[in-house]
């Protein structure tokens, strides 16, 4: 019989290629490294970065420890404290469980792990592995209770995946993000981070809420800080809480956002979908939202064990997770108002027992509506089966409170705010003049206000038009050819699974055959829309991650068009009346702080601003 060609790996050979899956980068080690510390319960850790990492990593912990029995056990392969059935895993709530971190780390570098499970430091025990021969040699060793792992010549044995290392300014800012993502996830863990000898970060435990404030600020910057709002909804067993930016504060790249599922940061498809669903009409083109949140839930229904670096979980109900976050994220977003102060809520202002309940009234427009806005407004009450009932801007005056206030500078005169009167001043105050024919300046308790008119009338248009969607039916048209669809196998199992959603957005479809599907109506505003690619887009979105946007999102471009030219154009002349109606509109309406393009609506320049312009007091 000829000999066989499969063999069975050595362990050194092994552990390198489980390795390659485990240790990336320096990154990948301390990650493993500090996920092991808080396992261990440690309220204290400290790590020291040389070289990048490539030359040393050391990490303290006054975590349980190990006991000296089980140190050489600790670096072998698929040897973990934190799970021992099937029944453990399924329902693991320990950040590392694997048991492959060590002996992967071992095998491409100089390992040293010195443990103490007591007060009595002349009690510690060391263990030494290396690379080479796998071997693992212990000796006494004086260490305080908890664990220091220390990692020398990373990749000393595999030259191929050094050399693919980046510089060493650069491997260091990805550990300090793992430190940063570390630290964010938990506040209660004093954390420092040395470098080369220098202390980059200090951060001590959180032992209140304004300490936890305190860290973010720290971690993301006071400009987030002061523009960011908070969340914190619990419904349906699942619970998120945290921080995010308003829309205005927008980045150029995704490189403040921060997602932890039970105290683990995670990059998972179906979150990411759902907060770019919930920023989808309030944010420039290009831009990525900024956020800081935890979520919830109980550890049976989200998988962490479908990534060997642990970044992606699995939600047992991917639906109803994804419809929780973009509910509450879209409802908080919307909930920003003028009144909050800097068009924004500060996070270190968390007691909102101050603010008034009632802090504006609610006016009506009271602009005269351009010509072409009331065959709009008929032709989307069509769309939607019914009338508009209000959807679009109504005739008349301003109210009473203001109508009083705007007289005098109707006459010419001024607006003069008396100090006694300040809690009668509306948030964004009242409109003093118009500007170009584009710009509404106005006054208000705190400075000077400035307002694009058709940027803020078309946010106002567009709510309505939403609204209008919302509450009212979505009317279809039949098609005169009904319109055969050939399906691959996942796409007709995501129909069969979903097909009950079709119906809701207004789409009839039937079923053709065994891999085929007839689209026998569509929405009426979608008439001329491509129906197959449409329906193709939206089984795609719902086999990957259980959820669609296509066909409200497309709803929303057009009813944002129609809101565009449905609005107030430049050059046209507003009286104060007017005015100052657009203007308390603002204040009660959802996202008025931009655009349907997610353009500001208004600016805020304080009294402080206005006297550093004209050098005012210096």
């Amino acid at each position: 019989m000829a000999e066989g060609k499969i063999r069975q790996l050595d362990n050194r050979l092994a552990n390198q290629i489980a390795a390659g899956e485990v240790v990336e980068r320096p990154a990948s080690v301390v990650k493993e490294l500090l996920e092991n510390a808080l396992d261990a319960g440690a309220d204290s850790v400290s790590v020291d970065i040389e070289d990048g990492g490539v030359k040393r990593i050391r990490v303290t912990d006054n975590g349980t420890g190990i006991e000296g029995g089980d140190l050489r056990l600790a670096l072998t392969r698929h040897a973990t404290s934190k799970i021992a059935s099937i029944d453990d895993l399924e329902a693991v709530v320990t950040l590392g469980f694997r048991g492959e971190a060590l002996a992967s780390i071992s095998s491409v570098s100089k390992l040293s792990v010195t443990s103490n499970t007591t007060d009595n430091p002349s009690r510690g025990q060391m263990a030494r592995c290396e690379g080479r021969d796998m071997s693992v040699a212990s000796s006494p060793a004086s260490h305080p209770r908890g664990t220091t792992l220390e990692i020398r010549d990373l990749f000393y044995n595999t030259p191929a995946r050094r050399k693919f290392l980046r510089t060493e300014r650069t491997e260091f800012s990805r550990i300090e993000e793992v430190v940063k993502r570390t630290a964010l996830a938990r506040p209660d863990v004093s954390l420092v981070l040395s470098n080369n000898g220098k202390v980059v970060h200090r951060l001590p435990a959180a032992l209140g809420e304004q300490d936890h404030q305190r860290r973010v600020i720290s971690i993301c910057g006071e400009a987030f800080a002061t523009q960011s709002v908070v969340v914190d909804r619990v419904a349906h067993g699942l619970s998120l809480r945290g921080w995010v930016g308003v829309p205005t504060f927008s980045r150029s790249q995704a490189d403040l956002q921060y997602f932890f599922v039970n105290g683990r940061v995670v990059r998972d498809k179906v979150i990411t979908h759902a907060v770019r669903q919930a920023y989808r009409d309030v944010l420039y083109g290009g831009r990525h939202p900024a956020y800081v949140l935890y979520l919830e839930l109980d550890a049976d229904r989200v998988d962490v064990n479908v990534h060997p670096t642990k970044h992606e979980v699995r939600f047992r109900d991917s639906r109803a997770v994804h419809g929780f976050v973009f509910s509450t994220l879209g409802r908080t977003l919307a909930d920003v108002r003028p009144s909050d102060t800097g068009n924004h809520a500060n996070i270190a202002q968390l007691d909102q027992s101050s603010l008034p309940e009632d802090p504006f009234r609610q006016v009506s427009m009271g602009l005269n509506i351009p010509r072409g806005v009331d065959s709009i407004g008929d032709n989307v009450a069509s769309l939607f089966g019914a009338k508009p009932s209000g959807m679009l801007l109504p005739a008349g005056g301003a109210s009473d409170f203001y109508q009083s206030r705007v007289a005098g500078v109707q006459d010419g005169g001024s607006l003069q705010v008396e100090a006694d009167g300040a809690s009668e001043i509306p948030p964004l105050g009242f409109a003093v003049a118009h500007l170009h024919g584009a710009y509404i300046v106005a006054q208000n308790t705190f400075g000077m206000v400035l307002v694009d008119a058709h940027a803020a009338h078309e946010r106002i248009t567009y709510e309505r038009l939403k609204a209008a969607r919302t509450t009212q039916s979505i009317a279809s048209q039949p098609l005169l050819v009904p319109i055969s669809v050939a399906l691959s196998t996942a796409e007709m199992g995501a129909f069969e699974e979903f097909s009950g959603l079709f119906s809701e957005l207004g789409i009839g479809i039937d079923i053709g055959g065994e891999d085929s599907i007839l689209i026998r109506e569509i929405p009426t505003i979608l008439a001329r829309e491509n129906a197959e690619r449409l329906v193709r887009d939206v089984l795609a979105d719902l086999a990957d991650v259980g959820h669609s946007d296509r066909l409200s999102a497309r709803m929303d471009e057009l009813l944002a068009t129609m809101a565009c030219h449905g609005s107030v154009r430049a050059n046209r002349p507003l009286s104060i009346t007017e005015m100052n109606a657009l203007l308390r509109d603002m204040e009660t309406t959802e996202n008025s702080g931009q655009c349907n393009h997610g353009r500001p609506t208004w600016v805020q320049l304080t009294h402080e601003a206005l006297d550093k312009l004209f050098l005012r007091g210096q």
